[in-house]
């Protein structure tokens, strides 16, 4: 059996870096870089908050800008991202998003999770995690 990618093992499945912002469901991490959560579905709910801290903080509404912020071109290659995220999800990349659409950010969640990780997301932990975000 191969090795879990290290976003799921982090249950991290976004591989959100570490900072100073500490999230709910956020536990000590051996992991220099990236966070790491209690269980996945805390790792999507800090998914949800991010991305709506884009929104309503920083003013970014489209899948292409909160993917260019999300995974920059220092570190990725952002436009296959975009293209991925785009195709998986039906979302225009220049469409303004709402984050607090569940039948957006669900598939949004899914479609990052699977760049950042290589294999299909568990819904139904996506779906423990909006609960999470949403409550």
């Amino acid at each position: 059996m191969s090795e879990l990618p290290r976003g799921l093992r982090n249950r991290n499945p976004g591989n959100i870096r570490r900072s100073a912002v500490r999230y709910k469901g956020e536990t000590e991490s051996d992991d220099a870089a990236f966070k790491t959560f209690a269980s996945t579905a805390w790792g999507y709910r800090a998914m949800f908050v991010l991305l709506h801290t884009y929104r309503v903080r920083h003013r970014i509404a489209t899948l292409r800008g909160m993917i260019a912020r999300w995974a920059p071109p220092s570190e990725n290659r952002t436009d296959a991202y975009i293209r991925a995220v785009a195709a998986d999800t039906g979302i225009d990349p220049d469409e303004p998003l709402d984050t607090l659409d569940p039948a957006t950010m669900i598939p949004l969640a899914a479609a990052i999770s699977r760049v950042e990780n290589g294999t299909a997301a568990d819904r139904g932990e996506i779906e423990r995690g909006w609960a999470l975000f949403s409550d």
